[in-house]
């Protein structure tokens, strides 16, 4: 007869033998994807390593940009012409070119 604390072991056991078989089986059916999952991570670190530092590089050349043309803008705003300005508004009674028939009596 065997005692019964032995009994109750071999119940574990079997149960942690089980539970290892099925890790195994997880870790052979799961390996491919999460190898998978691992490498895309690792493409994107280095994709994001290269493409990080240039994308700053990218928003400093654009506020420069933005700097210099809001500059040039103002200084070009700021300029006046010396002397009269024609502001191109026609005057009554000027000859405009165009010649009117003439008017007959009435």
């Amino acid at each position: 007869m065997s005692a019964p604390g032995s009994r109750r072991s071999r119940v574990w056991a079997r149960f942690g033998a089980g539970a290892a078989a099925v890790a195994a089986a997880c870790a052979v059916c799961c390996a491919g994807p999460l190898l998978a999952l691992l490498g895309g991570l690792g493409v994107a670190s280095a994709v994001g390593a290269v493409w990080v530092p240039a994308l700053a590089l990218l928003a400093v050349v654009a506020v420069a940009a933005i700097v210099v043309v809001r500059r040039r803008r103002r200084a070009s705003s700021c300029a006046t012409d010396t002397g009269p300005v024609e502001p191109g508004l026609p005057t009554v009674g000027a000859d405009t070119g165009e010649h009117s028939p003439p008017r007959t009596g009435g």
